[in-house]
């Protein structure tokens, strides 16, 4: 998640203080990622020395107040132009799960799959619902709609590993059945007999 860039997209907006950042970055994400004070100004002041963003005075009650610098306009310009690279994905606990889970001692695959799959249900119909109360009325201004379309990518997010722990499940089965029908291999044959020797070690 780039913290910088949707700084850098409030900004744009006009000078905004710390908290008020932090305030509208989950206000328009649903809080779905949540931030804290520290994050975004230790995230300003990196922006602030590669000359993305500059102090620009206070408000009425004291608060430091952060501009965008035309660097910061270029920066945040070239973001949105830019596609998100999935050649480098980031980890994905369940996938690590799952592959440490193959052979495991005392794991049943099946029972992680299961559990994980009971979980990723009862997200989606809570996304799902939340997706309906955004609906009602319609969605009006900018933080509503903004809402509404990180909704959407949490349910196509979590309808697409809903899918994909079936068809973990439905391989397992067939490697399982595989397995069974794997003829036994045959057993090593019978070491030949020593030789019988006579005396002095020549054979009798």
């Amino acid at each position: 998640m780039s913290i910088r860039h949707g700084l850098l997209a409030l900004l744009e907006h006009g000078p905004r203080y710390g908290s008020q950042l932090r305030t509208e970055f989950e206000s328009r994400t649903g809080s779905t990622w949540p931030l804290n004070v520290g994050q975004v100004y230790t995230t300003l002041n990196r922006l602030e020395r590669d000359g993305m963003v500059v102090q620009d005075g206070e408000d009425e009650a004291g608060h430091t107040l952060y501009g965008i610098t035309d660097a910061g306009r270029d920066e945040l310009k070239a973001w949105f132009e830019r596609p998100v690279d999935r050649t480098s994905p980031a980890r994905d606990e369940l996938a690590i799960k799952l592959a440490m889970a193959v052979g495991a001692p005392a794991v049943d695959i099946r029972d992680v799959i299961q559990s994980q799959r009971r979980h990723t249900v009862k997200a989606m119909q809570d996304y799902t619902r939340l997706k309906a109360q955004a609906l009602e009325p319609a969605p009006a201004d900018r933080d509503e709609i903004a809402w509404l379309l990180v909704l959407e990518q949490l349910i196509f997010q979590t309808e697409a590993e809903a899918r994909w722990l079936d068809h973990c499940e439905a391989r397992l089965i067939r490697l399982s059945a595989a397995a069974d029908q794997r003829p036994e291999p045959a057993p090593p044959p019978a070491p030949a007999p020593a030789p019988v020797r006579g005396h002095r070690g020549r054979p009798g």
